[in-house]
């Protein structure tokens, strides 16, 4: 019984830790369709950046 315990505590304190350093990048509200899913880092150069479909056609 007490490695439960034991074996919660640490879970606990693993969770606690990844949550604190995952700050204000972390998120919680389950799996993302559509428009949601989409992420696309902008240019560095300040030019739009090209859809993953464009830029592996071009290959």
């Amino acid at each position: 019984m007490w490695k439960i315990a034991v074996g919660f505590a640490i879970f606990a304190a693993l969770g606690i830790y990844v949550i604190s350093k995952g700050g204000d990048k972390l998120d919680m509200s389950g799996e993302k369709h559509g428009a949601d899913a989409v992420h696309v880092e902008p240019a560095k150069d300040g030019a739009p950046a090209a859809p993953a479909a464009e830029a592996s056609a071009a290959k």
